[in-house]
């Protein structure tokens, strides 16, 4: 399976949006593909990663977030749910929980209901080793600065704004992949 046959049935090639796409998703998937080189010890599926890393934030363009070039009409924060959705529908089933389940560190039914977020009301939890790394990867790239990877520091002090769980399960991640 080639991930952009799929991304490309959704995304315009000259478009701003498959470029910004293209660029972050390769840089998530580049970080996630260097992790598993280093760790052998995990049996990491490095054909998977390349693939579901490639797809993780195929949903973007059904949301409205401006300033990277997506007008849809939802809002950002459920492109995770809405790209499983479309991977689903493609027959992919074990990477579709790969975009609804690496939104920051993931996120719990109990967080979702308590903070008013605009998505289902179900865990979005990272747990097979391959969503993990994704997910971890993904921390360090922005699609607002493309290319530059944050520094771990960084990503922390974000993480902290919400909730000593996010930090803890960055942390622990940092420690078993950095």
């Amino acid at each position: 399976m080639n991930p952009l046959d799929i991304i490309k049935k959704y995304y315009k090639e000259d478009s701003d949006l498959y470029c910004i796409l293209i660029s972050h998703s390769t840089d998530v998937t580049r970080k996630a593909l260097k992790i598993a080189e280093k760790h052998p010890e995990l049996n990491i599926d490095t054909q998977f990663v390349s693939e579901a890393g490639m797809l993780h934030d195929i949903g973007i363009f059904m949301t409205y977030a401006p300033s990277i070039k997506c007008f849809g009409d939802h809002p950002y924060l459920a492109h995770g749910y809405l790209g499983c959705e479309i991977l689903q529908a493609e027959g992919l089933p074990r990477h579709a929980l790969v975009c609804e389940r690496h939104t920051g560190t993931g996120l719990l039914k109990s967080e979702i209901i308590e903070q008013g977020l605009p998505l289902p009301h179900r865990d979005m939890m990272p747990i097979s080793i391959e969503e993990q790394v994704i997910c971890y990867a993904d921390c360090f790239y922005s699609k607002a600065n493309l290319g530059k990877e944050k520094k771990a520091k960084k990503i922390k002090e974000k993480m902290v704004k919400h909730g000593d769980r996010n930090l803890t399960q960055f942390d622990e991640w940092h420690k078993m992949f950095g």
